[in-house]
């Protein structure tokens, strides 16, 4: 399907009632042009039915008329109507013209004319009558003087008056489809310029799109697009920077898998195989966890902000904590939890949340020495009622000039001899800043170790 023309939709949308309006005026013509030529018809009529009128007189005790040629002379047309008359003296005795010519209906009082329309000898006529006194004899009652015209020059005339109307609305109506085609194409004009501005773009241009000559109307679009332009630029960084940091980390454990394999081909002893096996399946375990470190990492930059969820908080760090302890049991490590509410709910990403939590616990127990102590814990502040998720272990800690190293990618201290591959307090920090959250680092009061403290915002 081909896509709309958003200037022919522009042009309808003006023209139909445009267009409905000059139809409108059309009809308001016709009306008019019929009561200009009814006007017109009538005021001939009446003009002849006064010249004829001035020629009625008493002669000899009796009345006299006669019709002169210049009061037929009136309705000479191309139209070849038909005129006809009747003069009627005071008692309706017929004095000249037509006698079955019809009578007013009303007849008017005296040197007043009634027009009427009727059918006469098969044609539809205009009738004047007109009652005229005789002045050399008035007591004998006045004379009443009927012109009728057939109506040929009459619709001929209404037809012409219209005509030449609607010829004016048409072409006005043509000018103005010629002026809104015109205004279209220059009010369009910085749409067409955006769109080439879009198209002579390079592929890896994503500066944002500037709004000085662009119209108001398309500002919201303009910053619409400007707006994905910027989330699709730090999309593709946070891309970018995944493939530098895999392409990074990855180098070496698959230099030292290929050592391994290596070494185990070359082995013919099954205990060399099986110890070369057992250091393969580590350093697979070791880049599977890298690379979903790394995953995690460019999710949590790339879906930073909102919308939010509500999370509850007790249920992850409980979920966490079955996963983990395993490793604890191991280690001989006292993991606890310590919450006050049973359900805390926070404002954040279920999956980001548990990953922070997952990460921060990890790392206490990887970093905490065999038979010592990590605990969690959650309580909502009574200032402004946020959540503090505290995570604390009794290990070696971190020296207070390296709480912000540690939260840089990769970075490890001089001191760690725990496996890692140093991005997990750098997701978490990323995973912190998606969920519009705090994290401090800081030393547990009367024992060495870490206490790590993320500042959530609650429901």
């Amino acid at each position: 399907m081909r896509p709309h023309s958003l200037r022919a939709q522009l042009l309808v949308w003006l023209l139909v009632p445009l267009a409905a309006f000059v139809a409108f005026n059309s009809w308001v013509a016709y009306n008019n042009a019929i009561d200009m030529a009814t006007v017109v018809h009538d005021r001939m009529l009446l003009g002849s039915a006064r010249i004829i009128a001035e020629q009625v007189h008493y002669e000899d005790e009796t009345l006299q008329v006669m019709v002169p040629p210049a009061a037929l002379e009136l309705f000479q047309s191309d139209s070849h109507d038909s005129v006809y008359y009747r003069i009627s003296g005071p008692n309706h005795g017929l004095l000249a013209g037509s006698d079955d010519l019809p009578i007013a209906p009303k007849v008017s009082s005296t040197e007043e004319a009634t027009f009427f329309d009727t059918v006469f000898r098969g044609e539809p006529v205009r009738v004047v009558a007109f009652s005229q006194p005789v002045f050399a004899a008035p007591e004998h009652g006045p004379v009443l003087i009927e012109v009728a015209q057939t109506r040929r020059s009459y619709q001929e005339l209404a037809d012409q008056l219209w005509e030449h109307a609607v010829q004016q609305q048409l072409l006005i109506l043509a000018a103005m489809v010629v002026l809104l085609w015109i205004g279209m194409r220059r009010g369009m004009a910085p749409v067409m310029q955006l769109r080439n501005t879009v198209q002579q773009r390079e592929p890896d241009t994503l500066e944002p799109l500037g709004l000085a000559a662009v119209p108001y109307e398309i500002t919201p679009l303009v910053d619409a697009i400007n707006d994905y332009v910027r989330r699709l630029e730090a999309h593709m960084a946070a891309h970018k920077r995944f493939i530098v940091n895999a392409s990074h980390q990855l180098r070496t454990p698959l230099t030292v898998l290929n050592t391994q394999v290596d070494y185990g081909l070359r082995s013919t002893g099954l205990k060399d195989k099986d110890a070369a096996l057992a250091a393969i399946k580590r350093g697979v375990l070791h880049g599977a966890k890298l690379v979903n470190q790394l995953l995690m990492l460019s999710t949590a930059e790339v879906h930073a902000g909102p919308p939010y969820d509500d999370v509850d908080l007790v249920a992850t760090v409980k979920n966490v904590l079955e996963d983990l302890a395993l490793l604890a049991q191991k280690k001989s490590i006292d993991l606890g939890f310590d919450f006050e509410e049973d359900v805390i709910l926070v404002r954040g990403k279920l999956s980001m949340l548990d990953e922070l939590v997952s990460n921060l616990v990890d790392n206490a127990l990887r970093y905490t020495p065999a038979g010592g102590i990590v605990t969690v814990s959650a309580e909502r502040l009574p200032a402004d009622g946020r959540i503090v998720l505290r995570v604390e272990d009794n290990g070696p800690g971190i020296p207070q000039n390296e709480y912000e190293h540690v939260f840089e990618r990769f970075y490890r201290l001089h001191t760690d001899n725990a496996e890692g591959s140093g991005l997990g307090l750098a997701i978490v920090r990323e995973i912190a800043a998606a969920c519009d959250a705090e994290i401090t680092l800081s030393a547990p009061a009367g024992h060495r170790g870490l206490v790590v403290t993320v500042m959530l915002s609650s429901h």
